[in-house]
C-alpha cells in the first residue's frame, strides 16, 4: 500500500491504470449490449448474500430493526431478475472481510467490484463461451486503444495479445489438482484450489484456461450438480496466465426448489434465512447460467500490476484500515 491516499491517486501508474480500466468498462458494456443484454443496477444490502465466498465474513447492518447484509455477490438476485429479462449483467460492488492471510496474495481486497453476468435457459457451456469471448473482446480493446498507457505501466503487449489469440484451454479440477500434488503442493483434492494452488497453475500458463467440474461440497448451493456424474457439479473458474489468478467463477445455476433446499442444508446452511429466494424457487426461479468477474484482479492481468489493489481508486485491503 501507498503511504498516503493522495500519493497513490495521483501517480502516474495509478491514473493510467484507472484509464484502461475505465475503457474496459466501456468495452464491457457494449459488448454485453450488443449481445442483447440488459444492465441492471444491483441490491447494496439485502436480508441474505452469496454464502460461498471461501472462508470471508459477510457485514451486517441495521435496517431499520432487521439485520441485514452488504451483498458479497449478487448472485441470488440474478437468478430472480430473470423472471423479467432472458439475459443481465451488473456491475456489481462487493464487501467481503477476507481472512488477514490473504492480505499477501496480491489478489484480494475487502471491497472490490465484479461484472456479473446471467443467462436465462443457458447451458454451462454457454456461459463459458460468453466469458471467453467477453474477456478477449475487452483485451483486444485494449491493446488497440490505450498503447500509451500499456507502454507506461511496462505491460508486455505481445504476451497479452497472444493470450488471448484463439481458444481458452480447459483442464478438470480433478486434473488440475493432481499436477498439483504431482509438483509437491498439498492440494487437497475435494476441495477448491487454494490460492497459492491458482498461483501454481496460472504461472505455469501462457494462456487463460477453464477449471471445471468442481466436487460437490466446494461450492454454494446454487452450482448444479451434474446429473449423470453425480458428486460433480456444473461450474467452472477462469485462470488468467502469468501467474495472475482467477479471473472469474461461474457455473450452470440450481433453479429446483426441493434441491436447493436440500443443498442448503448439505452445506450448513439455514433455509430459514433465505424465504424471499426460496419462495421465489417454489413458484419458479428459471434455469440459467452465469458468471461474475472480478474487475480490479481483470484490470491487474491486462495492465500488469503487481497487486490487485493498484487497480482500485480507493483500495481495501484486508486488515488494513484505510480511507
Amino acid at each position: 500500500m501507498p503511504a498516503s491516499l493522495d500519493a497513490h491517486l495521483t501517480a502516474a501508474e495509478t491514473r493510467a491504470t484507472l484509464r484502461v480500466q475505465n475503457r474496459m468498462l466501456t468495452a464491457v458494456r457494449a459488448f454485453l449490449a450488443g449481445q442483447g443484454f440488459q444492465e441492471l443496477l444491483p441490491p447494496l444490502i439485502g436480508p441474505v448474500t452469496d454464502p460461498g465466498i471461501r472462508g470471508s465474513k459477510q457485514v451486517d447492518v441495521d435496517f431499520y430493526g432487521h439485520r441485514y447484509k452488504l451483498m458479497t455477490s449478487a448472485i441470488l438476485y440474478k437468478q430472480a431478475t430473470l423472471a423479467a429479462f432472458d439475459k443481465i449483467f451488473y456491475i456489481a460492488p462487493n464487501v467481503r472481510l477476507e481472512p488477514l492471510e490473504t492480505a499477501v496474495t496480491h489478489r484480494h481486497l475487502a471491497e472490490f467490484h465484479q461484472i456479473d453476468v446471467e443467462i436465462r435457459d443457458a447451458r454451462r457451456e454457454d456461459a463459458m463461451a460468453l466469458a471467453e469471448a467477453l474477456v478477449a473482446h475487452t483485451v483486444a480493446e485494449v491493446l488497440r486503444d490505450m498503447p500509451a498507457e500499456l507502454e507506461l505501466l511496462g505491460r508486455d503487449e505481445d504476451a497479452l495479445r497472444e493470450a488471448v489469440t484463439g481458444a481458452f484451454g480447459r483442464t478438470s479440477h480433478e486434473e488440475a489438482t493432481a499436477g498439483l500434488v504431482a509438483l509437491g503442493h498439498p492440494q487437497d483434492p475435494g476441495a477448491e484450489i487454494d490460492w497459492r494452488g491458482e498461483e501454481i497453475l496460472s504461472a505455469g500458463s501462457g494462456r487463460p484456461f477453464f477449471v471445471v467440474d468442481y466436487p460437490k461440497g466446494s461450492r454454494g448451493f446454487y452450482d448444479r450438480e451434474d446429473a449423470r456424474r453425480p458428486g460433480v457439479l456444473r461450474n467452472f473458474d477462469l485462470i488468467a496466465p502469468e501467474g495472475y489468478g482467477e479471473l472469474a467463477s461461474g457455473s450452470e445455476r440450481e433453479h429446483d426448489y426441493a434441491t436447493l433446499v436440500t443443498r442448503m442444508r448439505e452445506t450448513g446452511e439455514n433455509p430459514a434465512k433465505y424465504g424471499w429466494y426460496l419462495d421465489l424457487a417454489r413458484r419458479g426461479i428459471p434455469a440459467s447460467s452465469g458468471f461474475g468477474i472480478g474487475l480490479e484482479r481483470f484490470t491487474r492481468y491486462v495492465t500488469g500490476r503487481t497487486a490487485v489493489w493498484q487497480a482500485s481508486a480507493y483500495p481495501k485491503l484486508p486488515g488494513v484500515v484505510s480511507a
